[in-house]
């Protein structure tokens, strides 16, 4: 029986080798955190930069590379940060300026990056140029910056277009004018709290390429882009024609997403971050005493494309450098159809030079340990908590299969612990804005975004001394931090064995290609250099060569005469290294 946990390396020491490549965003493992469910310093409920900070050094020992932060910036909150009112000050809520600076020092001296997110497409509506945008009326050069029209039918009645908000209902909302009468629309893909900015009007762009360097002076080593794909809107903004647009996201180009005009704004931001990655900046010492370098600045796009291949647009070499692969993380556990993206992707990404991302949780969709308990075909936003013992079991093989593929994986915080999703959280506690607004999305995004557990006990398991904003289950103090550490075989463990695994041995993540080799009807078998990936997606255990040494399992493996038993649901990592 084998399910081999090799002593890891310091991880601070691998950390350190990672940190000093310009290059090391090509095959980095990174770690995303969504600040108000990680760590509260204050005992108020809600996380908080200073929690995340001195949480630093957990993440330091798990073994990631960077750390990406979901927006901490003053806002109202009308969709957890992602409405923007002042992009270069923190939510009191969240802490201070002071409070990043110091969690971007500490990062840098433990080996960690630090990637914060930048909300481009729309702001808040209590954003200082939205409001005197309101405030001056019809004619303000302020409403240019936004999409303000006039309405259609007689008296103005009706939405400029026939475009539908992604939350549920028109994409547009009308204004009362100052002087109390029904005046124009806005524009808003998202909440009617998030208008959407006129890229076209120069003055958007300034402002963002001020933003930009304002983070970049502060330390900050990139910037993950929200709806990266939405910020350009086509000429004369067309009705599309339709109802229920949201169904056709993703399979076709719209006029609000992925337009071409997108690409010519980030090929001026590659200009300001390489500038940025060429000037390496002040360096300093880390705690094992190597030197901090501040170069090697990235982009990392949230683009909803059609295809693969046009994800590869966004990732060109004068354009950004990662950007999430959605079609990877919306692909069941299904060995053809894994193959099938697997190939695409790398094919992909392959003619633009960039690095393929992997990913299979984030702070908008169904955690993967609950989407694999469930039946395929059920999308990404899933209201039952389904086989929990299945979808652990293959939450555990996804990830292990995903590490081994050549390029970027990103981790959302939690998934290390096996957490499910949260699937029967009371009406009345739920606070994803889609939830209120029917026909939108499902609305059920709060069940990802619980706090987690640090402990076994205490009135939120750690997370703070307040309770925590949203509830978390019973069952948490089973899965939290304390509760695995040290535990052989458990979920965390098997993460942190993954992660020094993957940075000993280069075939893991560098690259763009896999060897495929044969394998049984629902097998995946890939060779990489002298390392192996056994992926068993069938709900039967299943023979297969013993392609050398057990590095890692995630369940257990026999082996006799040369062969492995591979049990359902499974992956293993073999070495031919002695």
């Amino acid at each position: 029986m084998s399910q081999q946990h090799p002593a890891a390396p310091a991880p601070h020491s691998a950390a350190a080798a990672v940190a000093d490549r310009r290059d090391w965003w090509r095959d980095a493992v990174i770690y995303q955190v969504y600040p108000r469910s990680f760590a509260d310093s204050n005992g108020d409920g809600m996380g908080d930069l200073e929690g995340i900070r001195a949480r630093l050094p957990y993440l330091r020992d798990l073994g990631v590379d960077a750390v990406w932060l979901s927006p901490f910036y003053a806002s109202p909150q009308a969709d957890a940060g992602y409405d923007v009112a002042d992009y270069r000050a923190v939510d009191p809520m969240f802490g201070s300026l002071l409070d990043a600076d110091a969690l971007i020092r500490d990062a840098h001296g433990l080996g960690l990056r630090i990637i914060v997110d930048l909300v481009p497409n729309h702001s808040s509506d209590q954003h200082e140029w939205f409001r005197r945008a309101l405030a001056e009326g019809p004619g303000s050069p302020l409403r240019e910056r936004y999409h303000f029209r006039p309405g259609k039918g007689k008296h103005g009645e009706l939405p400029p277009n026939d475009w539908e908000s992604i939350f549920g209902g028109p994409a547009w909302t009308r204004i009362t004018e100052p002087d109390g009468t029904p005046g124009e629309w806005y524009l808003h893909l998202f909440a009617p709290e998030q208008p959407d900015f006129n890229w076209d009007h120069p003055a958007v762009g300034d402002e963002f390429r001020s933003i930009l360097r304002f983070w970049l002076d502060m330390g900050v080593d990139g910037f993950r882009i929200d709806v990266a794909h939405g910020l350009v809107k086509a000429d004369g903004l067309p009705d599309l024609g339709a109802h229920d647009q949201l169904k056709l996201l993703g399979n076709d180009v719209m006029p609000f997403f992925d337009q071409d005009g997108v690409h010519a704004i980030y090929r001026q931001w590659r200009t300001i971050l390489d500038e940025y990655s060429k000037n390496k900046g002040p360096e300093g010492p880390s705690t094992d005493g190597r030197r901090w370098e501040t170069g090697g600045r990235i982009f990392v796009a949230e683009a909803w494309t059609p295809t693969v291949e046009r994800t590869a647009n966004y990732v060109r070499p004068d354009e950004l450098h990662q950007a999430f692969n959605f079609q990877y993380l919306s692909t069941a556990w299904d060995a053809k159809e894994l193959r099938e993206v697997i190939d695409r992707t790398l094919e992909a990404m392959r003619p633009v030079g960039a690095p393929a991302t992997w990913v299979l949780s984030n702070h908008d969709v169904t955690r993967h340990a609950t989407r694999f308990a469930n039946p395929p075909g059920l999308g990404t936003q899933i209201r039952t908590a389904g086989d929990r013992e299945l979808g652990l079991r293959r939450a555990r093989a996804a990830t292990l299969l995903m590490l081994a593929l050549p390029g970027s994986a990103y981790i959302y915080q939690g998934e290390e612990l096996g957490l499910p999703d949260v699937v029967d959280l009371p009406d009345e506690v739920r606070q994803d804005p889609a939830y209120f607004r029917g026909a939108g999305q499902d609305g059920f995004r709060d069940g990802c975004r619980v706090p987690i557990p640090w402990t076994r006990t205490g009135s939120s398991y750690g997370f703070g001394g307040g309770g925590s904003w949203l509830p978390q289950p019973e069952s948490w103090g089973g899965l939290s931090v304390e509760a695995q550490t040290g535990v052989a075989g458990s979920t965390l463990e098997l993460y942190r064995t993954a992660l020094a695994t993957r940075r000993e041995h280069p075939a893991l993540g560098a690259g763009d290609a896999v060897e495929w080799l044969p394998a049984p009807e629902g097998v995946l078998v890939f060779r990489r250099g002298e390392f192996v990936c056994v992926a068993n997606t069938t709900e039967e255990a299943v023979t297969t060569t013993a392609y050398g040494r057990v590095l890692l399992a995630s369940g257990e493996v026999a082996e006799a005469d040369r062969e492995a038993k591979v049990p359902a649901d499974t992956t293993v990592w073999f070495t031919t290294r002695p």
